[in-house]
């Protein structure tokens, strides 16, 4: 029988070695695959929890049931139940499912002794679309940074933020929803649990993630479930202490969720709870998306969040990591201010007057304009402010009143080229952008422009991505973007920012810095 056990242990260490394409984690073996052009190992549709469905849908994320034999991990898993909206968004999974809570790794197949770091990406869609599959967060080009990658899916829309009182009364925190930021919560849990079998050191693991996925970093970042499990964290346009998507209260979450009952069932009785729970998924996805309940927000569950992320952060109890936070250059356009107006000095004076009644004259001290080009500056710049900008300032400057580690904020500026689709619209030459529109700099910042052929990249595209991928290498390395040959990036603390483009430089933050507390103070007194 001697034999035999030395089989056996040679067996079961060669599992565990990267030299292979087979691992072993908690839960079972798996078989990945190897790029023999980059010598990076990938790991896909990778179990994190057990399938939301039947009794388990709007419930927290349940434990995945440990298999026997050698699981196959070289597909992408379905993306969660989503309606195709995001004509940028190219998937590489077949199709879409409940059954959906999984996730990918790539890592570099010669790992030494040494603990590699790790990212936890989340992808965004504004909570109702997106996937770990998109070609744009591809993890390949990172992990030749000798970094270990991870993207995670999680459920979306009416699957990931339902709340109904008969939910609450089913938990033992008497709340419900969230189910997005718990799927993620899971997800970061597994990667604590799993990574070192792919080389990745488990105290190392910075999260990140662009739009919705920003917002869900400050989250998780803010809960007590899942920030002491973080050790980074970088926020791509975007957060959850301020709009566009904040939280909102238990109560008027579950009010909500009433309110979707008796679109789809005609009642509340609690027979028709259950069968709206039983609902066919694709049935469910498209009954709540006629009667107009597509947009969710998260709410102050008690679990998750036990009171509001505001109060959290101003009160210094997030997680102190080290910060990468930005946002881009046209997040919003100036027709989104002026209303489909020519953008005159007039037009955009009665716009102030419109979205600003008491404040006009303020609004219009601090986004001046004089002629049409300035209306067009002026009006993008408040444009984008309201959507992503002030949101992600915010975030990094409420964390940063608090943090012992250092925070870093950038601002992305560089033009991407417009998409082979849009040039090919009617055979007419489409607009060049004023900015970076929002989520621009994803393939950027990943190192994904090969990877993304939607676009006709050029050599200029090239160098920014380059520049970008580099600093947010080393940031997910060292907890600080510097690095030989780079232009210095200053700290928050300093009041300056980067500019990214092809010349990356220092801004002074002082001149922008009224422009945010007019926000703060103006979106403070909305809410009360």
């Amino acid at each position: 029988m001697g034999w035999i056990s030395c089989l056996l242990a040679l067996t079961l260490l060669s599992a565990s070695v990267l030299g292979t394409e087979t691992v072993k984690i908690n839960d079972g073996q798996l078989a990945g695959s190897l790029d023999g052009t980059t010598a990076i190992h990938s790991f896909k549709g990778i179990p994190f929890a057990a399938p939301p469905v039947g009794e388990l849908r709007w419930q927290p994320p349940q434990p995945v049931q440990p298999w026997s034999g050698v699981r196959d991990a070289t597909q992408f898993a379905n993306r969660s139940m989503q309606n195709p909206i995001y004509s940028d968004m190219k998937f590489r999974s077949s199709g879409v499912s409940e059954d959906s809570l999984y996730l990918n790794v790539w890592t570099p197949a010669e790992v030494t002794k040494q603990k590699l770091p790790v990212l936890l990406y989340f992808y965004g869609g504004g909570f109702i679309a997106g996937a770990a599959d998109e070609r744009r967060y591809d993890g390949a080009s990172m992990a030749q940074q000798d970094i270990v990658v991870v993207t995670a899916n999680y459920r979306l829309g009416v699957f990931g933020f339902f709340a109904h009182p008969q939910l609450s009364a089913q938990t033992d925190y008497h709340g419900s929803g969230n189910y997005s930021l718990l799927d993620q919560q899971a997800a970061l849990q597994w990667v604590v649990n799993n990574i070192q079998a792919f080389g990745g050191d488990p105290k190392r693991i910075t999260i990140g993630g662009e739009s919705a996925g920003s917002i869900s970093v400050s989250a998780l970042l803010a809960s007590p479930m899942s920030r002491d499990l973080i050790g980074g964290a970088i926020g791509q346009s975007g957060s959850i202490v301020g709009p566009p998507i904040d939280t909102m209260s238990l109560a008027d979450a579950q009010a909500q969720g009433e309110k979707l009952q008796v679109a789809l069932m005609g009642d509340n009785s609690a027979h028709s709870f259950m069968a709206l729970r039983h609902m066919p998924a694709d049935e469910l996805l498209a009954k709540a998306t006629a009667a107009g309940f597509t947009y969710f927000r998260p709410n102050i569950d008690g679990y998750f969040l036990p009171v509001s992320p505001l109060t959290i952060y101003q009160n210094g109890q997030h997680g102190d990591v080290p910060l990468l936070v930005g946002d881009n250059s046209q997040e919003g356009s100036y027709q989104q201010i002026l209303d489909g107006q020519e953008p005159t000095p007039q037009n955009y004076q009665w716009a102030l007057k419109r979205l600003y009644p008491q404040h006009h004259a303020q609004v219009a001290a601090l986004y001046p304009a004089k002629d049409s080009g300035e209306v067009m500056a002026a009006a993008q710049a408040l444009a984008s402010d309201r959507f992503m900008g002030f949101a992600t300032w915010n975030w990094i400057d409420l964390a940063s009143a608090h943090n012992k580690k250092p925070s870093y904020y950038y601002f992305y500026d560089h033009i991407r080229p417009v998409s082979k689709e849009q040039q090919e619209v009617a055979g007419q030459p489409q607009p060049t952008p004023l900015g970076a529109v929002h989520s621009a700099e994803i393939e950027y910042a990943l190192g994904n422009l090969q990877v993304n052929p939607l676009y006709q990249w050029q050599a200029d595209d090239h160098l920014v991505s380059s520049l970008m991928q580099q600093y947010f290498a080393n940031f997910i390395k060292q907890g600080d973007p510097n690095g030989q040959s780079l232009v210095n990036w200053p700290r928050f603390s300093q009041g300056k920012r980067l500019v990214i483009n092809r010349s990356p430089h220092v801004q002074e933050m002082a001149p922008l810095h009224a422009r945010y507390l007019f926000h703060r103070q103006y979106y403070t007194a909305q809410e009360q």
